[in-house]
This record gives C-alpha cells, structure tokens and sequence, in this order.
C-alpha cells in the first residue's frame, strides 16, 4: 500500500475595513479613522492522503454565530471543504472591526453586515490559496516560556475585600491577583519540501495592548511580523489560548514599563508601543525553541466536533430593574449617570445587559467544542474566552504529547470563568452568561472530544 503524504499549504488574504466601520471590544463607541496595520485572514491547509482540513486564523475580536455560518458557506463553496472540516479561530484584536450584533453599543448595521460579505470572501480566498499551496511536510513541536512583564492574571483581590478586574494601576488597595499565569508558548513548525516553513504559536494573552480608533492586528501582528523579518523563508500564525483572565498590564509598574505607553479609559497599559512590546517578547520567545523543536510522525489527521449543552445565568428577578435602566441609559449614551468609573463602570453596563439578554431565558444553551488531532498533537477549540485554569486543565487530560487550547474557535459565545470566580466576582464572572459550572462542563467535554479524535 502506498504510505499517506502529510502536505502542509499557506495561504493569507487582507480584511481591512473601512473607515468608519464601527471597531468591537468595548462598550463605548469607537469607529475606525485610520489603521496602524492590516489585518488578515490567514489559512492553513492540512492534508493526510484524502483528507483535508482548513484551520483558519481571522484578526477580528470575534466571529459570532450567525457570521461563522457566513464563513463556512463561502469557504465550503470555493473548496469544497465541509464546515465539519473547518477550525476558524479569531485573533480577538480589540482594533477590529465589529463581527456581528455586538452588544457593547448601538450602531448603524448596514457597515457591519457588509464588511462581513467582505471578510467571508476574503477568507475563501485565503483557503483555495492554502489548498493549492499544498507540499509535502514534516512536523516539529516545542513549548517554549514567555518573559516576564508581558502578561498578567488581571483580577485582583483587594485590601477591603472586594475583586476587580483593571483596577487602577498603582491603586494602593491591590492586595494580590486571583490565579497564575500559564507562561508556555505552544509552537508547532512545519518544514515544507520546496515551500516557506510555517510557525503556528499559541497562547493566552488578550490581543488589547494597542486601544484607540485606528485598525490593528495587535501583538498578533508583531509577532508575525517581527518572525518573518528574523527567520528567512517563515511564515506565522497565531492562534490564541486561554486568555479569560489574562492582560498585559502590570499593576505596580516596574522601571521601563510605561516606556512608549499610557494608561487607557479601562486602566489598562495600552498604545501601539505596547503591542510592538508585546510581540517582539513573543517572537523572541518561538526563536528560543525554534530550532530545537522534536520532529514527530504525522500519521493521522482527524477533525471532530462535540456538542455540549451549557447552563445559562438567568438572573433573579429582583435584579431586573436597575439592569434594564443601567441598560436604558447606555444605549441613550448616559454612561455618566451610572454612577460607577473606568472599569467598574464597564462592569456593571455588561452585567446589566447580560441580565437584560437573558431575562426570557434560555435555561441552556448548546455549544460546539471543535478537536483537531495532527499526529501525537490535538488542537481543543473553544467558542469563547476561557479562563487560564480551564486551559491547563485541558493540557493535562493526556493522550497526546501535546494539547493546545484554542480560544474563539468555530463561535464566540462570551467568558468561561473558574468555578471560583463566580463567588469572587470581577468582569468576567458577572458578565459570563453562563452558569458557575461552565469551567468542570468545558473540561469534561474536551476529555470526551479529544477521545473522538485519538
């Protein structure tokens, strides 16, 4: 019998919008004037003997439902790939445009709803690119550790009791954050026979170091950008881990941190130079393990979906009232009578809309947990921001030598906190529009796909 090829295939395509386009990931209004940089969309094309399978990475902040299934028609059209074959993961830059009916604030659709016709065929085309570019490969892997100063746990316990996520940096009322930092950088390189090597990174660290009303791919960018200026012939993408609960601001900040930085709306460390910060450390990082990857036999390639049907946080009565009038005055523009500031204020407008969503129910809801197994490595694609634990978690049920969580993968359905977190409180917990049992429901699920695709 003839022994199966493992063939790797790149392909990008450019999905800047336009000015003006209203920008997601806060819950004030921003619309772009301008662009640090492009963003795009980019496809890996992966095939073993017969089968294929496309993993999509898309610098936008998310790509909702309803939008996902814009994508997998346009991709299955112009490949002929099924949307079983699929794993499209965004980037989850807050400088993107918006995606879909983002909740954070009202905005005229039309933009929105033509910008995604654009994105849907920009990434198809970045698909029958990677398809045929298709060569033959080899796989290596290596887990590599990020430097200090790029990331941290960004919910603290304070001194009086309370939790916040962002407090103020330098607020003298921080007591200590509320987790740990899972450092290693997941790097897998495929060396391909007469072809550009490709880096796939991956790891948990919000893609919101840059702020502001001008397009940006984020740290994401400068990643790839600063890999494919150091190494001939590379090229990257990032697909980003857990990152519920993790930023780029240091609290207390050290000597040099605020170099070429200031202090946002949200408390946070943001500016173009904080994402160029960012991404350098980063690539630095694949750079160190690069060359000292462990080559593996690819002898399988498997995709499979799992469903998993969530617990919803349908609020109690009583707390309906003041949420739809903290609502009412947000989508008036009255922010300023909600008598919360920066973050706190963040806050209680997302909690209150979550409550509002889901005053009606529903008691669950179902989601898709996508699996890619590439030989002794499985990629688990969640359809929204898990917490850190939930990402270690997920590396530690076995069975491979390697498991890479994946964020905003195939949907974006909002937080997954820690059990945890639920009783501490903080942005992502009381806006999570799931129950506190989300983080054992996600874990136990992944176990259950990652046995599918073994």
């Amino acid at each position: 019998m003839k022994k199966k090829v493992f063939s790797v295939g790149y392909g990008e395509a450019v999905i800047t919008p336009p000015a003006g386009i209203p920008i997601a990931g806060y819950f004030v209004p921003r619309y772009a004037k301008g662009k640090i940089s492009d963003l795009r969309a980019i496809a890996l094309a992966l095939a073993y003997g017969e089968t294929k399978t496309l993993l999509i990475s898309v610098d936008v902040c998310a790509v909702y439902r309803p939008e996902l299934e814009k994508v997998r028609a346009a991709v299955t059209a112009a490949t002929g790939i099924g949307a079983d074959r699929l794993f499209i993961a965004a980037t989850h830059t807050h400088t993107g445009p918006c995606t879909g009916k983002d909740r954070g604030f009202p905005y005229d659709e039309a933009p929105v709803l033509a910008y995604v016709d654009f994105m849907a065929e920009q990434i198809a085309r970045a698909a029958v690119a990677a398809l045929a570019d298709l060569k033959p490969a080899k796989m290596g892997y290596a887990v590599g550790h990020a430097p200090d100063r790029i990331a941290y746990i960004r919910r603290y316990r304070m001194k009086d009791g309370s939790v916040m996520t962002c407090p103020p940096v330098g607020d003298p009322n921080i007591d200590h954050p509320l987790g740990h930092l899972d450092q290693r950088v997941n790097v897998l390189r495929f060396d391909r026979e007469g072809g550009e090597t490709i880096v796939l990174m991956n790891y948990g660290l919000h893609a919101d170091t840059t702020n502001g009303e001008l397009i940006s791919s984020d740290w994401v960018g400068w990643v790839q950008k600063t890999l494919d200026k150091c190494l001939d012939g590379v090229k990257c993408v990032c697909v980003m881990g857990a990152e519920g609960d993790v930023g780029s601001t240091h609290v207390f900040p050290a000597p040099g941190d605020m170099n070429d930085t200031e202090i946002s709306f949200d408390n946070e460390m943001k500016s173009p130079g904080m994402a160029r910060f960012v991404g350098r450390a980063l690539a630095g990082t694949v750079l160190q393990v690069y060359d000292k990857v462990a080559y593996v036999d690819v002898d399988r390639l498997i995709m499979a979906t799992h469903a998993v049907s969530v617990p919803m946080n349908v609020p109690d009565a009583k707390d309906l009232p003041r949420a739809r009038q903290y609502a009412a005055w947000h989508e008036q523009g009255r922010d300023d009578l909600i008598p919360f500031k920066a973050m706190e204020l963040t806050t209680v407008v997302a909690e209150a809309l979550r409550m509002c969503s889901l005053a009606n129910g529903p008691a669950a809801k179902e989601m898709t947990l996508t699996g890619l197994c590439i030989g002794p490595v499985a990629l688990v694609g969640l359809p929204g921001e898990p917490f850190t634990e939930i990402g270690e978690r997920i590396k530690e049920i076995g069975g491979f030598d390697l498991i890479l969580p994946c964020a905003l993968t195939n949907g974006s359905e909002g937080y997954f906190p820690s059990a945890a977190a639920y009783g501490e409180g903080g942005y992502e917990a009381r806006t999570s529009p799931f129950k506190n049992t989300v983080a054992d429901t996600l874990v136990e699920n992944a176990a259950r796909l990652l046995q599918k695709i073994q």
